[in-house]
């Protein structure tokens, strides 16, 4: 990071000189001082977009393509912002080609630095090394995860179980020990970190194993926190009827500007987009209606806060009367009832536009889970624990499930797409609103709808 935040600094000298020359104005302290801000601000803004894009998750930081891609599309936001703020100021109150200068020497700077970093050397070296306590779902769960998802960060030594629970596997991992083994087993393994998969079935002899490693400075994790911490999931099946644990219980505050200042965001967005969407209204209702019979716009019942039903507002992108043999299902991949033009719709989420309506209206915000449909809230309440928990923010245009997680066309999509939900509502606040918009804009860009 520090690497790359010189070479912003640097791209942002370079660029100054290069506008200068151009401009035939001497390069000199007097012509840098008034534009020093350029500095701090390209800084922050390539810090917030470089995190909105996962720039420094080490999986992708140790691929030089991966990395490439998602530095390209970082500049490509980048200009895409200024663009925009460019037109909206007035004429000749801001320099025109000098972003494409920086954009273009910061890709050539950090591109370099990203070659030739030495932290990106050996890195795996510095893997934590792990050893989980117990024997069930949690314990698989967190297992599956770190030795795929973050191979990079941990090595899971083993698993700790009962007396005659030794010897067996749990997942891909053996079971080394049990309680009154811990403390040899952390010793002889150079063991960093204790993860707890289910705090309310220690067995007497563990919990004392794990307090020996505890007095001995080996950090103890429960496993729902290091799941959290490395899915941006709350583990819903290892709850249980801990409910407190998906509720953000003990942080309400009456005084919170959140609520407020959430609310002002989303009706501020969607007034400054509501040109774009009358600007293209015309253009998206001429092609709808070539190329398809029925209406340009598709109006449907959703569930949203308190779980009250309000009708939500989309361009139609499936064929008309598409539900009158199978009834209300999910749309899937490559779906038949999809038109040509929804399919592109569905992709750049131009569809998703005439939900403005109900972001004014207060029906829905721009950041929340999806708004469901009744027939499916009904099944899914029924089939997946804490379901409703998902109704108690109002739903969204774009959420976290949306960003990080496919549409999902099964209930078993929906219990992983509740999961994030859950993460957004412990965890909600500004700055995770505006990393999401800023991923929901990259995702647009790629084209990365259903």
């Amino acid at each position: 990071m520090a690497g790359d935040a010189l070479s912003i600094v640097l791209a942002v000298y370079i660029s100054l000189g290069i506008w200068a020359f151009v401009g035939d104005i001497p390069f000199t302290f007097d012509f840098i001082i008034p534009q020093v801000f350029w500095f701090g601000l390209l800084t922050t803004v390539w810090f917030i977009l470089a995190g909105a894009n996962d720039f420094y998750d080490l999986q992708i930081a140790s691929s030089l393509t991966s990395s490439f891609q998602r530095l390209a599309l970082i500049q490509l936001q980048m200009l895409i912002v200024y663009l925009l703020i460019y037109f909206l100021s007035e004429p000749e109150s801001l320099p025109r080609l000098f972003i494409v200068y920086y954009a273009v020497l910061s890709f050539l700077l950090i591109s370099t630095w990203r070659i030739v970093n030495p932290a990106l050397v050996g890195w795996k070296a510095f893997q934590r090394r792990a050893l989980v306590v117990g024997t069930d779902w949690a314990a698989r769960e967190i297992i599956h995860t770190l030795t795929t998802d973050r191979s990079h960060a941990y090595t899971v030594v083993g698993v700790i179980g009962e007396s005659d629970e030794v010897g067996t596997q749990v997942g891909d991992c053996d079971v080394i020990g049990h309680g009154e083994d811990i403390l040899a087993i952390i010793t002889g393994q150079n063991i960093s970190e204790l993860i707890i998969s289910s705090t309310r079935d220690l067995s007497g002899e563990t919990f004392q194993g794990v307090m020996d490693a505890y007095e001995r400075g080996i950090s103890v994790t429960p496993m729902p926190i290091i799941y959290e911490r490395m899915t941006g999931r709350v583990p819903v099946k290892s709850v249980n009827d801990n409910w407190t644990v998906v509720l953000p219980i003990g942080q309400s505050n009456r005084l919170n500007p959140y609520p407020l200042l959430k609310r002002l965001l989303d009706v501020t967005i969607s007034i400054l987009l509501l040109p774009a969407f009358f600007l293209l209204l015309p253009l998206i209702a001429l092609i709808i209606k070539l190329d398809s019979r029925g209406p340009v716009f598709y109006v449907q019942t959703r569930i949203g806060l308190n779980g009250r039903p309000f009708r939500m507002v989309k361009f139609r992108t499936m064929t008309n009367d598409a539900e009158a043999k199978t009834g209300a299902v999910f749309a899937q991949k490559n779906d038949p009832r999809v038109t040509r033009f929804g399919n592109i719709m569905r992709k750049t989420r131009i569809d998703e536009l005439p939900q403005l309506y109900n972001v004014i209206k207060g029906d829905m915000s721009l950041v929340g889970p999806r708004p469901e449909r009744p027939e499916h809230v009904i099944r899914l309440e029924k089939k997946i624990p804490f379901y409703r928990t998902r109704h108690i923010i109002r739903p969204g245009v774009t959420g976290w499930a949306q960003v990080r997680y496919h549409y999902g066309s099964t209930d078993e999509d929906a219990m992983v797409k509740l999961q994030y939900d859950l993460y957004y509502i412990r965890h909600q606040s500004l700055g995770l609103d505006i990393n999401i918009i800023i991923r929901t804009v990259g995702k647009v860009l790629r084209m990365a709808g259903l």
